[in-house]
Order: structure tokens, then sequence, then C-alpha cells
């Protein structure tokens, strides 16, 4: 009997621990993947921690793949997969095809959105089993450990900035050079913004100039950011990617008539904005998904040809638990990645 390694968790917020099963075989229009890296994400917390209804323990997270196709079940090779092929699986694990919002095409949206590491076995594994609809393939200029995060983090930066209302020359700000941020900025200079980085302290000035940013404000400075970001000649776009909504909320007065402040990190707080500062001036609010594997595939597409790259630390699959948490702690500036190399 072959079996695989994975990295589970026997109960809400319990450690994770190595366990052995068989090596499962693909149902139809799905393939087995060997993950050769994936990336920890904090929205794993949200499955480990069963924050949601239908976890279902023992949980295997993972929604930041990359591998290769190892087995094809029936018709998925009818739709262009090999064996061999190297493919990413993200946030958008693959959707139900009849819910209303699949209907007018708006899959990401989906009611019944299949997201890895919930709906299904994620890639905290030596191997798992995805649909076909979930495949996006990776060029060859990727790693697998640059690849893994794009599948969501990158994918989620990329579509919030192409999909807003900014264009080439308009001035662009990004909060936040984590995770989130260090792409965004890349991505923003990339596309042809004058590209802002907010961040907290001087000592970052130089990091964001590095990852391509114009101009740099430092939100502990003294001056409200807003104010730095109007005498800019304020902000087409914010693209907020820290997880603090007092920060978020502090970018508003920012934005010139007529801009957008996209929210893209997470936080349970809400935001202080007041209906007057969005109706004079024309100004929108708008939280921002993911992307389906098409979007994961034009994210990494873009990478390759700009040179953009997660700023990844990679990790053994048996030292899950001390990665996992030094995810939690912060430690982890940008990405980490569980490897089976």
């Amino acid at each position: 009997m072959s079996t695989y390694r994975v990295a589970q968790v026997a109960a809400a917020g319990e450690p994770f621990q190595i366990a052995e099963r068989e090596v499962p075989r693909p149902g139809p229009r799905h393939v087995r993947i060997a993950v050769d890296a994936c990336g920890i994400c904090h929205s794993d917390t949200i499955f480990v921690n069963a924050l949601v209804p239908g976890v279902r323990f023992p949980v295997v997270p993972g929604h930041e793949n990359a591998g290769r196709i190892e087995e094809l079940g029936d018709g998925a090779g009818d739709m262009g997969w090999q064996v061999g092929d190297r493919v990413a699986v993200g946030w958008f694990g693959g959707s139900c095809g009849h819910c209303r919002q699949c209907r007018q095409g708006d899959f990401i949206v989906c009611a019944n959105l299949k997201v890895p590491g919930w709906a299904y076995d994620g890639g905290y594994a030596e191997s798992m089993i995805a649909p076909v609809d979930a495949l996006a393939r990776i060029p060859d200029a990727l790693s697998a450990s640059d690849a893994g995060p794009m599948a969501c983090a990158g994918v989620t930066v990329f579509n919030g900035l192409r999909r807003s209302s900014a264009r080439p020359g308009d001035l662009v700000a990004v909060l936040g050079l984590g995770g989130l941020g260090h792409l965004g900025v890349q991505y923003a200079a990339a596309m042809g913004f004058e590209t802002v980085g907010i961040a907290r302290g001087a000592d970052k000035a130089d990091f964001a100039k590095q990852l391509g940013a114009h101009h740099y404000v430092d939100s502990t400075a003294g001056t409200p950011v807003a104010q730095a970001l109007q005498s800019l000649g304020g902000a087409k776009v914010v693209l907020a990617t820290a997880s603090n909504s007092e920060a978020i909320t502090a970018t508003v007065d920012g934005l010139a008539p007529r801009g957008e402040l996209v929210v893209i990190g997470a936080d349970a707080q809400p935001l202080g904005v007041n209906p007057n500062q969005l109706l004079m001036s024309g100004r929108v609010l708008r939280g921002h998904p993911s992307g389906t594997a098409q979007d994961v595939q034009d994210t990494m597409a873009f990478s390759a040809l700009h040179g953009i790259r997660p700023m990844t630390e990679t990790v053994p699959l048996d030292q899950v638990d001390a990665a996992y948490r030094k995810m939690l702690s912060g430690a982890a500036r940008f990405r980490m990645a569980l490897t089976n190399s």
C-alpha cells in the first residue's frame, strides 16, 4: 500500500502532527498533485481554529499550493491536463457552477466556493486532490516556493490593482509592506503607477524604494497619512494590505476625488469611515477577494515577465508546527512555505 504524509490538526487549535495516509485516487475531473511547496497563510487560522462552519477534523490546511500532476481522474485529460504539468491551486479551489454568481460568471464569489483546507484537504502534505477548474499553470520561470504564495497573496494583490480604477501614471498607495504589501508595491510599479509605500518607521523607506516605490510615507512621523497623500496630489487608489482597521481608516481622506480604497487586509474591527468622507468627493470603498485559477495564472505570468517574486522562507514539512507558530507570531515578515524537496 502506497502512503503519503500530511500535516494535520486533530481538533481546533491543537498543534500540527505528521500522519501517514493511503495515497488517494482522483475522481472524475480531478487530479492528484505531488505538492512541491505550500505557502503558510494567515487565513489558515480560520480553519485550524474552526472559525467558520463546516470544518471537519482532522484538518489539513493549505491554499497556496504548487506542484506537479501525478495522476489524472476521468475527463481531466480531455480538458488539456497531462501528468507532469506544473500547477498551482490557491484560495480558489473550485466552484459549484450552479449558484447565481457562478451562472453570472463571477466564480470567485461562488456561494459554495471550495477553499483547499476547508472543502477538501489542502497542501500541508506531500500529495493532494484538486478539481481541474482550480488548476493554474506555473510558468517555467517560477519555482514552486515562488508560485505557491502567488496563488493567494499574489493574486489578491495583483487583481486588487488591475481591477481598480487606477490607470498608468495615477498615484497609487500601498498601505503595509508585509506579506501582501511587499508584492503590492512591486506590482503597482510594474503596472506603471506612481507608487507610494506606506508603513510604520523611517527605516522602511529604503526597502520601499528597493521594491519600486517612488515615494514613502512613514505613518509614525507625525504628519497624518492622509495629509501626506494629499501633498502628493491625492491617491487615485489606496490598496490597504495592512490588517489594521485604524490604519486603513487613516488613508481615506488621502484619496483624490473619485478615489478608491481597496481593502484586502483582514481585520475584525470596524472601519471608522463616515458617509461625509465618501459623498462629496465621490470616493469608493470596496473589499476585494482573491481570484480564479485563470487570475492566478495571469498573476504568475505577469510576475515572471517583470521579475516579481515573493520574499519567502522555506521550511520542511516536518517542521510545520514551528513554522505555523512563527507565522502567527509575526516573526515571519513576508511569506513562508512548506517544502517536500
